[in-house]
Protein backbone atom coordinates (compact mmCIF):
# COMPACT_ATOMS: atom_id res chain seq x y z
CA UNK A 1 0.00 0.00 0.00
CA UNK A 2 1.26 3.42 -0.65
CA UNK A 3 1.98 5.57 2.20
CA UNK A 4 0.19 8.12 0.72
CA UNK A 5 -3.30 6.93 -0.13
CA UNK A 6 -5.13 8.95 -3.02
CA UNK A 7 -8.18 10.13 -1.96
CA UNK A 8 -11.60 10.09 -4.76
CA UNK A 9 -11.89 13.92 -4.46
CA UNK A 10 -7.95 14.24 -6.05
CA UNK A 11 -8.75 10.66 -8.26
CA UNK A 12 -11.49 12.81 -10.10
CA UNK A 13 -9.57 15.91 -9.91
CA UNK A 14 -6.58 14.32 -11.78
CA UNK A 15 -8.75 12.97 -14.18
CA UNK A 16 -10.40 16.13 -14.97
CA UNK A 17 -7.00 17.68 -15.38
CA UNK A 18 -6.01 14.88 -18.02
CA UNK A 19 -9.09 15.04 -20.21
CA UNK A 20 -8.79 19.32 -19.90
CA UNK A 21 -5.19 18.90 -20.93
CA UNK A 22 -6.40 16.51 -23.92
CA UNK A 23 -8.21 18.62 -24.91
CA UNK A 24 -6.16 21.87 -25.13
CA UNK A 25 -3.66 19.70 -26.90
CA UNK A 26 -6.39 18.79 -29.55
CA UNK A 27 -7.41 22.56 -30.03
CA UNK A 28 -3.54 23.67 -30.27
CA UNK A 29 -2.99 21.06 -32.75
CA UNK A 30 -5.86 21.99 -34.62
CA UNK A 31 -4.92 25.28 -34.95
CA UNK A 32 -1.64 24.48 -35.73
CA UNK A 33 -3.37 22.43 -38.64
CA UNK A 34 -4.42 25.77 -40.73
CA UNK A 35 -1.05 26.71 -41.91
CA UNK A 36 -0.08 29.04 -44.93
CA UNK A 37 1.25 27.71 -47.83
CA UNK A 38 5.08 26.64 -46.56
CA UNK A 39 8.51 27.54 -48.59
CA UNK A 40 8.47 24.36 -50.06
CA UNK A 41 5.06 24.96 -51.56
CA UNK A 42 6.00 28.68 -52.37
CA UNK A 43 8.98 27.28 -54.45
CA UNK A 44 6.54 24.90 -56.57
CA UNK A 45 3.91 26.91 -57.10
CA UNK A 46 3.98 27.80 -60.73
CA UNK A 47 0.91 29.59 -62.87
CA UNK A 48 -2.20 30.69 -60.67
CA UNK A 49 -0.59 29.34 -57.56
CA UNK A 50 2.33 31.45 -57.93
CA UNK A 51 -0.08 34.90 -59.16
CA UNK A 52 -1.87 34.21 -56.17
CA UNK A 53 0.52 34.39 -53.94
CA UNK A 54 1.85 37.20 -54.91
CA UNK A 55 -1.34 38.93 -55.76
CA UNK A 56 -0.69 39.36 -59.58
CA UNK A 57 -4.03 40.40 -60.74
CA UNK A 58 -3.00 40.39 -64.46
CA UNK A 59 -1.26 37.26 -64.68
CA UNK A 60 -4.28 35.85 -63.02
CA UNK A 61 -6.73 36.98 -65.35
CA UNK A 62 -4.45 36.09 -68.16
CA UNK A 63 -3.80 32.68 -67.18
CA UNK A 64 -7.63 32.31 -66.82
CA UNK A 65 -8.40 33.15 -70.30
CA UNK A 66 -5.90 30.51 -71.31
CA UNK A 67 -7.61 27.87 -69.76
CA UNK A 68 -5.99 27.60 -66.25
CA UNK A 69 -8.14 25.90 -63.75
CA UNK A 70 -9.20 28.11 -61.01
CA UNK A 71 -9.64 25.00 -58.58
CA UNK A 72 -6.37 23.07 -58.66
CA UNK A 73 -5.10 21.88 -55.66
CA UNK A 74 -1.60 21.71 -54.63
CA UNK A 75 -0.55 18.91 -51.86
CA UNK A 76 -2.56 20.26 -48.68
CA UNK A 77 -5.73 20.58 -51.33
CA UNK A 78 -5.20 24.39 -51.10
CA UNK A 79 -6.63 26.15 -53.81
CA UNK A 80 -5.21 29.62 -55.46
CA UNK A 81 -7.96 31.35 -53.93
CA UNK A 82 -7.10 30.01 -50.63
CA UNK A 83 -3.49 31.24 -51.38
CA UNK A 84 -4.69 34.64 -52.13
CA UNK A 85 -6.93 34.60 -49.23
CA UNK A 86 -3.71 33.76 -46.53
CA UNK A 87 -1.73 36.23 -48.54
CA UNK A 88 -4.72 38.67 -47.86
CA UNK A 89 -4.63 39.67 -51.88
CA UNK A 90 -7.76 40.91 -51.85
CA UNK A 91 -7.79 42.01 -55.89
CA UNK A 92 -6.46 38.45 -56.60
CA UNK A 93 -9.67 36.78 -54.59
CA UNK A 94 -11.92 39.26 -56.87
CA UNK A 95 -10.09 38.25 -59.90
CA UNK A 96 -9.96 33.75 -59.27
CA UNK A 97 -13.97 33.97 -58.08
CA UNK A 98 -14.64 36.07 -60.98
CA UNK A 99 -12.56 33.58 -63.02
CA UNK A 100 -14.43 30.66 -61.89
CA UNK A 101 -12.76 30.03 -58.67
CA UNK A 102 -15.00 28.16 -56.29
CA UNK A 103 -15.91 30.23 -52.92
CA UNK A 104 -16.90 27.47 -51.19
CA UNK A 105 -14.06 25.13 -51.42
CA UNK A 106 -11.96 23.14 -48.73
CA UNK A 107 -8.76 22.55 -48.44
CA UNK A 108 -7.51 19.31 -46.63
CA UNK A 109 -7.88 20.36 -43.53
CA UNK A 110 -11.54 21.30 -44.35
CA UNK A 111 -10.54 25.07 -44.10
CA UNK A 112 -12.09 27.44 -46.51
CA UNK A 113 -11.73 31.01 -47.10
CA UNK A 114 -14.11 32.38 -44.63
CA UNK A 115 -12.32 30.20 -41.85
CA UNK A 116 -8.91 31.38 -43.34
CA UNK A 117 -9.41 35.12 -42.63
CA UNK A 118 -11.08 34.84 -39.31
CA UNK A 119 -8.22 32.91 -37.94
CA UNK A 120 -5.99 35.40 -39.38
CA UNK A 121 -8.30 38.55 -37.95
CA UNK A 122 -8.59 39.53 -41.27
CA UNK A 123 -11.96 41.64 -41.46
CA UNK A 124 -11.76 43.24 -44.81
CA UNK A 125 -11.02 39.64 -46.44
CA UNK A 126 -13.44 37.96 -44.43
CA UNK A 127 -16.00 40.74 -45.35
CA UNK A 128 -14.62 39.97 -48.95
CA UNK A 129 -15.04 36.75 -48.98
CA UNK A 130 -18.82 36.18 -47.25
CA UNK A 131 -19.72 38.99 -49.83
CA UNK A 132 -17.94 36.44 -52.67
CA UNK A 133 -20.40 33.99 -52.07
CA UNK A 134 -18.50 32.39 -48.87
CA UNK A 135 -21.10 30.43 -46.67
CA UNK A 136 -20.18 31.81 -42.30
CA UNK A 137 -22.40 28.87 -41.44
CA UNK A 138 -19.96 26.23 -42.92
CA UNK A 139 -18.97 23.54 -40.71
CA UNK A 140 -15.09 23.85 -41.03
CA UNK A 141 -11.62 22.14 -39.57
CA UNK A 142 -11.04 19.24 -38.69
CA UNK A 143 -13.03 19.37 -35.33
CA UNK A 144 -16.09 20.09 -37.09
CA UNK A 145 -16.35 23.68 -35.63
CA UNK A 146 -17.36 26.83 -37.47
CA UNK A 147 -15.81 30.31 -38.66
CA UNK A 148 -16.80 32.00 -35.73
CA UNK A 149 -15.52 29.17 -33.00
CA UNK A 150 -11.98 29.70 -34.28
CA UNK A 151 -12.67 33.62 -34.05
CA UNK A 152 -14.15 33.24 -30.67
CA UNK A 153 -11.12 30.98 -29.56
CA UNK A 154 -8.77 33.72 -30.67
CA UNK A 155 -10.58 36.89 -29.59
CA UNK A 156 -10.86 38.45 -32.31
CA UNK A 157 -13.81 40.87 -31.30
CA UNK A 158 -13.98 42.36 -34.78
CA UNK A 159 -14.08 38.96 -36.47
CA UNK A 160 -16.99 37.73 -34.12
CA UNK A 161 -19.03 40.45 -34.87
CA UNK A 162 -19.18 40.26 -38.46
CA UNK A 163 -19.67 36.64 -38.51
CA UNK A 164 -22.63 37.31 -36.11
CA UNK A 165 -24.11 40.12 -38.65
CA UNK A 166 -23.35 37.26 -41.27
CA UNK A 167 -25.61 34.64 -39.60
CA UNK A 168 -22.72 32.43 -38.40
CA UNK A 169 -24.38 29.64 -36.15
CA UNK A 170 -24.30 30.70 -32.62
CA UNK A 171 -24.87 27.34 -31.25
CA UNK A 172 -22.95 25.15 -32.86
CA UNK A 173 -21.18 22.44 -30.62
CA UNK A 174 -17.98 21.15 -32.39
CA UNK A 175 -16.60 17.75 -32.40
CA UNK A 176 -14.63 18.27 -28.60
CA UNK A 177 -17.74 19.28 -27.77
CA UNK A 178 -17.29 22.76 -27.67
CA UNK A 179 -19.60 26.34 -28.81
CA UNK A 180 -18.09 29.77 -29.58
CA UNK A 181 -19.16 31.17 -25.97
CA UNK A 182 -17.43 27.69 -24.18
CA UNK A 183 -14.25 28.23 -26.34
CA UNK A 184 -14.11 32.07 -25.74
CA UNK A 185 -14.44 31.54 -21.32
CA UNK A 186 -11.46 27.89 -21.80
CA UNK A 187 -9.82 28.83 -24.42
CA UNK A 188 -9.55 32.40 -23.96
CA UNK A 189 -7.17 34.34 -21.43
CA UNK A 190 -10.52 36.41 -19.50
CA UNK A 191 -8.70 39.76 -20.78
CA UNK A 192 -10.84 42.33 -22.63
CA UNK A 193 -10.83 40.61 -26.01
CA UNK A 194 -12.43 37.30 -24.99
CA UNK A 195 -14.74 39.63 -22.54
CA UNK A 196 -15.67 41.51 -25.53
CA UNK A 197 -16.59 38.20 -27.59
CA UNK A 198 -18.31 36.98 -24.79
CA UNK A 199 -20.47 39.86 -24.50
CA UNK A 200 -21.30 39.98 -28.61
CA UNK A 201 -22.04 36.53 -28.31
CA UNK A 202 -24.63 36.75 -25.40
CA UNK A 203 -26.17 39.95 -26.48
CA UNK A 204 -26.74 38.13 -29.94
CA UNK A 205 -28.64 35.49 -27.97
CA UNK A 206 -25.94 32.86 -27.84
CA UNK A 207 -27.07 30.01 -25.54
CA UNK A 208 -25.39 29.95 -21.74
CA UNK A 209 -26.42 27.34 -20.67
CA UNK A 210 -24.80 24.32 -23.39
CA UNK A 211 -22.52 22.61 -21.72
CA UNK A 212 -19.48 20.66 -22.60
CA UNK A 213 -19.22 16.72 -22.43
CA UNK A 214 -18.15 17.02 -18.52
CA UNK A 215 -21.47 18.87 -17.92
CA UNK A 216 -19.61 22.30 -17.39
CA UNK A 217 -21.34 25.61 -18.74
CA UNK A 218 -19.70 28.81 -19.63
CA UNK A 219 -20.03 30.09 -16.90
CA UNK A 220 -18.71 27.40 -14.23
CA UNK A 221 -15.50 27.36 -16.59
CA UNK A 222 -15.03 31.36 -16.24
CA UNK A 223 -16.30 30.80 -12.14
CA UNK A 224 -13.49 28.20 -12.21
CA UNK A 225 -10.99 30.73 -13.94
CA UNK A 226 -11.61 33.82 -11.86
CA UNK A 227 -12.79 35.23 -15.06
CA UNK A 228 -15.11 37.77 -12.76
CA UNK A 229 -15.93 40.46 -15.89
CA UNK A 230 -16.63 37.73 -18.01
CA UNK A 231 -19.06 36.03 -14.93
CA UNK A 232 -20.73 39.03 -14.73
CA UNK A 233 -21.89 38.88 -18.17
CA UNK A 234 -22.89 35.13 -18.33
CA UNK A 235 -25.06 36.06 -14.88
Amino acid sequence: MSPFPIQPGLVTITRWLIVRSAFFLMMIQSAAAQTPPGRADLDAYRGLFAAAQVGDVGAIQSLLQTGADPNARDDNGRTPLHVAVFASHDEAVRALIKGGADALAFDNQRYDAITIAAVANDVDMLKLAIGLGGNPRAVTSPYQGTALIAAAHLGHVAVVDTLIAAGSPLDHVNNLGWTALIEAVILGDGGPNHLAVVRLLVQAGARGDIADRQGETPLGHAQRRGYRDIIAVLR
